[in-house]
């Protein structure tokens, strides 16, 4: 352990302080995107955790962080919770206060879907990607039958929030360990969240969903998993490792989830060989994106009604909204086709919130826009961008009513615990789009 705990620093992300530590200075950058809550002080007092990140440190510059709303980070108000693509700007955040222009990143358990949005949606930030105990949702479905039903992961948090202040039931996370590991355990966490966020934090990542992003990494990745781990199957694992493009995947003896719980040399071990054997490989080609296509409702008889000269001063007027609030929401206009914009954006919430912004702002110029959205793997053409995830945004929008914003079943599993609301418009054939895709309307953003 070092001789005295690192210093801890702070950079904004948004309106928000984002704590965060340097330790070492080893030849690769490597940011270690804890799991559910963390607080990065109380990190170096339990010495199996300081063997960890002292043993990362040794081959890096091993870069810590607290997201917002644990540990030493600000707080958030429980009614407002982050999703993943805020917790995302939070690791560029921190990257970029510590001028790090790419890095690999270590997740463990809901840090490995933070993880995973950050190296599909960066991919020329991430040098290689390593994951342990880490899962793609955690509610059953029928096509993921590891995670718990809706019914037991509601008892889990209520038992969670009621034990918050004695000894919790930690035997799922640390079963091997001692009891005065476990209580050593809870310390920690209620240290490092109030009962309330811990509690909020969990429905938070309940709702979580990376399944569709898990083909479009192009990191070289390992994912990690003790065989008798009862929080996270070593299932979960090993489904996740498949649908990784070359992923490789390493099933270790043991039955901990906490990742400073049994032979963790076991598991650092493995980190070290898949990251300093890596190579930076060739610039990214893909990657992973989310469309917008807005187009006017009614443009040819708005035309026709007013004539050549006050139509084209009307539609510099409503390019100058949509522009506005692209800059705003930072999405990135790429192409315009008569009174149509295109644009992307590195998060779903942003864009739809920037596309009922625009509407609301062309109403105000007495017009109807329609909006479609979808979230998927694009192929990178110089400044521009294509692929079946492009087509796809653009039939989504073709659907849209006026005044309405569309979207794609992957957009708003994403956007899951942004506060955005939606209505199901059932199942669509898609022109040029193979199978049937499911389609919401946003009524609430």
């Amino acid at each position: 352990m070092p001789s005295a705990t690192p210093e801890t620093r702070y950079t904004k992300s948004g309106d928000l302080n984002i704590a965060y530590q340097v330790v070492g200075d080893g030849p690769l950058d490597l940011i270690y995107v804890p799991g559910w809550i963390s607080n990065l002080e109380l990190m170096w007092d339990e010495p199996a955790h300081a063997h960890v990140l002292e043993r990362l440190a040794s081959i890096s510059r091993l870069i810590l962080f607290d997201k917002r709303g644990t540990g030493l980070s600000d707080p958030v108000p429980l009614d407002r919770l982050p999703t993943l693509e805020e917790r995302m700007d939070d690791v560029r955040a921190v990257l970029d206060a510590v001028e790090c222009e790419q890095a690999a990143v270590f997740g463990f358990s809901e840090g490995g879907l933070m993880s995973i949005l950050f190296a599909a949606t960066y991919p020329e930030r991430v040098s290689a990607l390593a994951l342990y105990g880490v899962f793609a949702k955690r509610i059953w479905s029928p096509d993921y039958p590891w995670a718990p039903k809706p019914e037991a992961r509601a008892r889990e948090i209520e038992e969670l929030e009621r034990n918050w202040a004695h000894t919790m039931d930690l035997d799922m996370l640390a079963p091997s360990e001692d009891e005065a590991f476990k209580q050593r355990l809870a310390t920690y966490f209620r240290r490092s969240a109030s009962p309330g966020a811990a509690v909020a934090l969990m429905r938070m990542n309940t709702q979580i969903d990376v399944r569709h992003v898990l083909p479009v990494i192009q990191a070289p990745t390992l994912v990690l998993h003790w065989t008798g781990d009862i929080d996270v199957k070593v299932e979960e694992g090993r489904w996740v490792a498949e649908r990784i493009p070359g992923a490789r995947f390493v099933e270790l003896p043991g039955d901990a989830h906490t990742l400073w719980a049994g032979d963790t040399d076991s598991i650092v071990d493995e980190v070290e060989q898949h990251l300093t054997g890596v190579r930076r490989g060739p610039e990214p080609d893909r990657v992973l994106a989310t469309v917008l296509f807005t187009d006017i409702v009614g443009s040819t008889e708005q035309a026709t009604k007013l004539g050549d000269r006050r139509w084209r001063n009307l539609l510099e007027r409503h390019h100058a909204v949509v522009r506005r609030e692209l800059e705003r929401y930072q999405g990135r206009e790429l192409d315009i086709a008569g009174d149509g914009f295109f644009a992307t954006f590195d998060g779903p919430a942003r864009a739809i919130r920037c596309a009922r912004a625009i509407g609301d702002g062309v109403e105000q110029l007495g017009l109807n826009v329609r909006a479609g959205a979808h979230t998927g793997e694009c192929e990178i053409l110089g400044d521009k961008v294509a692929g079946v995830a492009v087509n796809t945004g653009a039939r989504v929008a073709a659907k849209a009513e006026a005044g309405e914003v569309l979207v794609s079943s992957t957009v708003k599993d994403l956007v899951a615990g942004s506060g955005i609301e939606f209505e199901d418009r059932g199942l669509h054939e898609l022109k040029g789009v193979p199978g049937e895709w499911r389609l919401y309307s946003v009524v609430d953003a």
